[in-house]
């Protein structure tokens, strides 16, 4: 029984490998004619659609705002000297 299943393993293998490359050919140029083309339907906008406006929540800065930053101007100018 194991022989049977691993030669038709074997064999299915054996087919699919043998398809080869499948090989496609486009057209090489196509002209459309817009006048000609007619389009049916509705050319109207949605009035039901509405979005509702969702609460923003306003999140805090956790760190402190600071005014100056002239200590630390001053000691990055110190060790580019």
């Amino acid at each position: 029984m194991k022989y049977f299943i691993v030669f038709a393993l074997a064999l299915s293998f054996n087919v699919s490998a043998k398809k080869g490359k499948v090989k496609y050919q486009y057209k090489k140029h196509e002209v459309f004619d817009f006048e000609a083309l007619d389009v049916a339907g509705d050319s109207s906008s949605p009035g039901d659609l509405s979005i509702s406006p969702r609460f923003r929540k306003k999140f805090r800065n956790k760190i402190p705002e600071r005014k100056t930053f002239n200590k630390e101007m001053k000691r990055a100018l110190d060790s580019v000297r």
